[in-house]
């Protein structure tokens, strides 16, 4: 049997969430089930749910909130399938991202992912205007497919060679995996079909799952990190072109020094 970790083709191990992931994944069917209920079931749900969805006019108009709720939310009418979807790959890809981080990266991993992928769709939305944007950014975008691609492109570049057994049958590669993610939005953006999310927080999931996940530190932080090695060699080599120049010493204390211990008592006082 496959121990916890190990996505190799063989007998299906489900995998154990960690505390975050137990969290999130709890946080995302109870934030569901109460606008299901909300909206089908009384007259008071849809305007809640549409002040938490990302808008692009509500946001520049200040509602930046909508940025960090809309990741939360999920279509509440009509079909299961995309709670379902956002449920599955968060639980089959990010438990062993959680065990292999630890909590506090792994939750930081997942709420940045979130909102800078909504907050990168409003930017493209609001310089694109409207009329551009209507076949890419739907009018309320809102889900967490953005961190699930996130996560899997994460899992891909931290665990580069393992295998996924994809919808529990098909085994895949890391880099399979990557095929399989990437094309499957470049075809839902093709066949014309805009999901809740928005094709551009989709494909920013990725790129923000490419740049926060992987090995310690992420690539970002190495980026980060070379670049404040290249400031302080640049400032150490600058000193050195202007002479060293000697700091002033300080002035002299109120003692000095009488060699050999000898001289007048007088000296001392």
């Amino acid at each position: 049997m496959a121990r916890y970790g190990d996505f190799s083709p063989g007998p299906i191990a489900l995998p154990r969430p960690g505390k975050v992931l137990r969290i999130v994944l709890l946080g995302l069917l109870s934030i569901w089930l109460l606008f299901a209920l909300l909206v089908n079931w009384t007259d008071s749900g849809t305007g809640l749910f549409l002040l938490l969805t990302g808008n692009t006019q509500a946001i520049v108009g200040g509602q930046v909130w909508r940025l960090v709720t809309a990741p939360l939310l999920h279509v509440p009418t009509g079909t299961i399938g995309h709670i379902f979807s956002a449920l599955l790959g968060l639980y089959f890809l990010a438990p062993s991202l959680e065990e292999q981080w630890g909590s506090a990266r792994f939750a930081r991993f997942l709420f940045l992912t979130g909102t800078l992928s909504y907050a990168t769709q409003f930017l493209c939305a609001a310089l694109l205007g409207p009329d551009m944007s209507v076949r890419i950014v739907p009018p309320d975008y809102y889900g967490a497919m953005p961190v699930v691609e996130g996560v899997a492109i994460a899992w891909a570049s931290t665990y580069r060679g393992r295998t996924v057994n994809l919808f529990f049958i098909f085994p895949v590669t890391s880099r399979g995996l990557i095929l399989f993610v990437v094309g499957m939005s470049l075809m839902i953006l093709i066949a014309g079909a805009t999901p809740p999310s928005g094709h551009i927080a989709l494909f920013a999931g990725m790129g923000y799952g490419y740049l926060l996940g992987g090995s310690t530190p992420s690539p970002i932080r190495r980026w980060y990190l070379k670049y404040r090695l290249a400031r302080l060699e640049a400032d150490a080599a600058r000193e050195m072109r202007a002479g060293g120049a000697k700091r002033p010493r300080g002035r002299a204390g109120g003692f000095r020094v009488i060699e050999g211990g000898k001289g007048d008592r007088k000296d001392l006082n």
